[in-house]
């Protein structure tokens, strides 16, 4: 039983990990929206999350050797970890940057949804075992 219990939360605990790394992919592109030669970022939801739920990783990663302190770590940091993708403009623009503020809005608001229903089932659970320990 409480194996099942341990699946379950680890699930959601890697969903709502997931979804709050993304939430802040989505708001940096839209506070970047006038910097010039900015690309929007962003992740692979699902292909993440299975990868995180999975006990055997798929591929090695490889992280870049760097000789200076001030070199970009290619091991990013957070939960999407080396995940981020950059996004193709739909129609590019004159600076270089690919932030388009309706897709932006979109995934914003999707994902802020997606995120309230986890939680909204996980309290759901919750209560649901716990009206069940009391009726015993």
């Amino acid at each position: 039983m409480i194996n099942k219990l341990d699946k379950e939360l680890n699930y959601h605990h890697n969903a709502l990990s997931l979804r709050v790394a993304r939430q802040e992919l989505l708001s940096s592109n839209v506070a970047n929206a006038d910097t010039p030669n900015f690309k929007a970022k962003d992740i692979d939801f699902a292909a993440v999350l299975n990868e995180k739920l999975s006990s055997t990783p798929s591929l090695k990663k490889v992280n870049m050797n760097t000789t200076s302190a001030m070199h970009i770590n290619s091991a990013a940091s957070g939960v999407s970890g080396d995940n981020i993708l950059y996004r193709v403009p739909l129609q590019p623009s004159a600076d270089g940057n690919t932030v388009d503020m309706d897709m932006e809005r979109t995934r914003f608001a999707d994902n802020a949804i997606k995120y309230d229903a986890s939680i909204t089932f996980v309290n759901n659970e919750f209560r649901n075992l716990t009206s069940a320990m009391l009726e015993r």
